[in-house]
């Protein structure tokens, strides 16, 4: 995915007024911040910028846009109140998560603001929970969610949900092409970006299994050339998989000058083969791209063939996967959708953001009733042996950086919650938004894929997984 911050994409709330704001200077800060942010209004937005953050005035766009994607935040409560520095718990609209907005502010006459942080935090004890409805009642909720969130323009795509080898819903919505006015279908191909390293994670530990490769070998035994000798040597297979590595992004200014001419893995470890760790490998978890970029390119090493080629052949047609794959922007595939970003308050294309194509780290496409195959196939064993697939969905040591009750696994995001153990993995980029999520002890898989920018698809995910039956 190519946002650290993807989580608090899902943020949608408005401002509650019965809250009171302590009038202090850090009060009147996020006061002023809270009202311009909920009113989505330009003016007054920019009202806030000139009075409070005069230097940051060409972040405007960027708070629009913020807002466009979560509609506001109700707030909870203030949880610290200090004269220059105060913390308030919020809450989205729309779902359940929690945020906790950090304001900082100058002692000076008129007072600043230094900083204004959002991060998301686990429900505290004393709010409720959503209600737990039957299946039949949880999908009906979905049903009219998305359809709800669709007639505002906020969701187009596709949504399936099963249990077991049944499928109990598998709906479209919106357009896949606005310009030519075709509508999205079931069979409607959606790039995924980051799900694709669940794919490419599988590969590795078919690989693995097959005793090609070692996960605890470092990524110079099969990178012989690899330039960066620290890499080499101290970044393992195993870190690559869990983001422990220390290897860093790929969508950097380096990247953004040559992302049409970087098309292959190759071009991508040409691109970044020098450059050095961001820390030392294991000792702490911070998603990387470029980890899985890596992982891309020792699959072709060890099998003799493109990544692609390996993916098709041992991932996607094993599992039934006819429609994913990660062909070229200019190769013509019919029924891949056109992707929408915000911008200015309109949707407009997502064309000029795109990759040449998808990678291992992420990019492809795929339709949902794919993905519902795919996770059948992970977890009947069909794809990956079972001691490997148990490491895969199980969270590995390094991820404390995480919300209470996520980690990760082998190119997994692994959770726990009222419904046991999920795995799965989302995908978000301007214009794409994409989450599966696969709930072994009730047999649930939820698959959701969208043509607009976060959190379009993963709202709703997080919508029917807070309501679904536990058992």
């Amino acid at each position: 995915m190519r946002y650290a911050t993807a989580l608090c994409l899902t943020l949608a709330a408005c401002f509650g007024a019965e809250t009171a704001i302590p009038d202090t200077r850090a009060g009147d800060a996020l006061r002023s911040w809270l009202e311009a942010f909920n009113s989505g209004d330009r003016a007054r937005v920019a009202a806030h910028y000139n009075k409070y953050q005069p230097t940051q005035k060409d972040r405007i766009d960027s708070m629009m846009g913020f807002r466009d994607q979560t509609g506001g935040f109700q707030l909870i409560r203030v949880e610290k109140s200090e004269p220059l520095h105060m913390e308030a718990l919020v809450k989205e609209r729309e779902g359940s998560n929690f945020a906790l907005v950090k304001v900082d502010v100058s002692d000076t006459d008129p007072p600043t603001v230094k900083q204004i942080g959002v991060r998301v935090v686990p429900r505290p004890a004393d709010q409720p929970e959503a209600p737990r409805l039957t299946l039949s009642e949880a999908v009906k909720a979905l049903e009219g969610k998305a359809a709800d969130l669709a007639g505002q323009d906020k969701f187009s795509g596709a949504v399936l949900i099963a249990r077991g080898e049944k499928i109990v819903l598998e709906k479209a919505y919106g357009s896949a092409d606005r310009d030519k006015h075709v509508s999205n279908t079931t069979d409607t191909q959606f790039r995924i970006g980051s799900m694709n390293k669940m794919f490419t994670a599988t590969a590795i530990l078919q690989l693995a299994g097959e005793g090609k490769l070692d996960l605890a070998a470092p990524v110079g035994r099969y990178l012989r050339d690899y330039p960066n000798q620290d890499v080499a040597t101290k970044v393992t297979i195993r870190h690559l998989l869990t983001h422990t590595g220390g290897t860093g992004d790929i969508f950097t200014p380096e990247y953004n000058k040559s992302r049409l001419e970087t098309r292959e893995i190759a071009d991508y470890v040409k691109l970044f083969g020098s450059r050095g760790l961001e820390f030392e490998p294991g000792s702490k978890w911070s998603y990387s791209n470029y980890g899985f970029i890596l992982l891309g390119a020792v699959i072709e090493k060890v099998s003799g063939g493109s990544y692609y080629d390996y993916v098709r052949k041992h991932v996607f047609e094993p599992a039934g996967m006819h429609a994913t794959d990660s062909l070229p922007e200019t190769e013509a595939v019919p029924k891949r959708s056109a992707g929408y970003m915000r911008k200015g308050g309109a949707w407009v294309s997502n064309a000029d953001t795109l990759p040449w194509r998808g990678t291992s780290a992420g990019g492809g496409y795929s339709t949902v009733g794919d993905l519902f195959r795919f996770a059948r196939a992970l977890s009947s064993g069909k794809l990956v042996k079972p001691d490997l697939f148990t490491q895969m969905t199980s969270k590995q040591a390094g991820s404390p950086q995480m919300p209470a009750g996520a980690g990760y696994g082998f190119g997994m995001m692994v959770s726990e919650g009222p419904a046991g153990k999920s795995f799965g993995h989302g995908g978000g980029a301007p214009g794409m938004n994409g989450e599966l999520r696969v709930y072994p002890r009730t047999g649930t898989v939820v698959a959701m894929l969208s043509n607009l920018d976060p959190p379009s698809a993963t709202r709703l995910a997080d919508f029917f997984s807070e309501r679904m039956p536990v058992e």
